[in-house]
């Protein structure tokens, strides 16, 4: 007899995911404990093998819960029932930029990502779901953010891999029940004073009951949709930036009002991060007024950019600089 479906359905997931890693490479995943990670854990020890690859975990330590310490050490445990080698815990401080959910996953990545290049490993598994994806749109949504960012988070990233944004979270809780383990349920997750718990237990609820079921699908199939307009945008933006590039970051002006906003926008904003503009802080609205420079021209003065940059145009290019006269 073979697996249960929702354990069938992981494994085909994790094995799509690792169809490219090249044999005998070490991939690992990061599980916190959680039916997710655990889930995806169990059936990469299960996969790896049997596609000529060697997988291991991580677990992250945030310490900011009581006995945090004791639950990694436990999590460790379990990779040896998965054949999982190396299994490490790492063990981060948490900072306070950006806010507590954005300053504890800093902290992860970059434990994640210096534990997985000094072991050498080709791919790190991350058992964010389908669910993940809905709650990544919507949140995305309130902040007015444009098609990039509607288009959720990608199944691969550099060395970071999702097997399961194709995979519902009841999908996961079913594999680990049929597995006999028994998720670590996070504090956390039912905290709402995170913006992302209110948006699974308030939001989506509500939204399921007054359109009907089928949102959560939905909202992660538009973020496919929009990856894919996306990448196309970018790709022609790229072309355009390479054909209008000046001198440094700045933009020859001529023929840039001809071209569809979408693109025009990208452009700017990859003049803007060459000047040295702060990713971060760099917004929509910073965009808009540079924008303007090239479809509104009315002589305006210097347009600030986070980071110390300033735009201005002057004799038909988008000069972008730390110092203006």
């Amino acid at each position: 007899m073979g697996p249960h479906p929702a354990v069938a359905e992981i494994r085909r997931a994790v094995r799509l995911s690792l169809a490219d890693v090249t044999h005998g490479a070490l991939v690992l995943v990061a599980c916190s404990g959680g039916g997710d990670s655990l889930a995806l854990a169990a059936c990469l020890g299960f996969t790896a093998p049997r596609q000529g690859l060697r997988a291991g975990l991580l677990t992250v330590d945030h310490g900011l819960q009581e006995g945090s310490r004791e639950r990694a050490h436990d999590v460790v445990g379990l990779a040896a029932d998965f054949g999982l080698e190396p299994a490490e815990a790492l063990t981060v401080t948490v900072g306070r930029a950006g806010g507590p959910e954005a300053a504890a996953r800093d902290a992860r990545y970059e434990a994640l990502s210096v534990a997985a290049k000094r072991l050498g490993a080709s791919a790190v598994l991350l058992g964010h779901t389908r669910d993940d994806q809905a709650e990544t749109v919507l949140l995305r949504l309130a902040r007015g953010s444009g098609t990039r960012s509607l288009a959720g988070m990608p199944g691969t990233s550099g060395i970071y891999r999702r097997p399961l944004l194709g995979v519902a979270r009841e999908t996961t809780l079913a594999a680990c029940e049929a597995l006999g383990l028994v998720p670590w349920d996070d504090p956390h997750n039912i905290d709402p004073a995170y913006s992302r718990v209110r948006v699974r237990h308030d939001v989506l609820p509500v939204l399921e009951r007054a359109l009907g079921p089928g949102v959560t699908d939905a909202l992660a199939r538009t973020a496919n949709l929009c990856r894919d307009d996306a990448d196309a945008l970018d790709q022609w933006a790229d072309e355009v930036y390479a054909q209008f590039r000046w001198i440094g970051a700045d933009l020859t002006v001529a023929g840039l009002k001809d071209l569809p906003g979408a693109v025009r926008r990208r452009v700017i904003q990859r003049a803007a991060l060459a000047a040295g503009a702060t990713a971060s802080a760099l917004a929509a609205v910073h965009i808009e007024q540079v924008d303007r420079l090239i479809t509104e021209w009315r002589g305006q003065r210097v347009v600030e950019l986070p980071g110390g940059v300033g735009v201005v145009r002057r004799y038909g290019t988008l000069i972008f600089a730390s110092t203006l006269s």
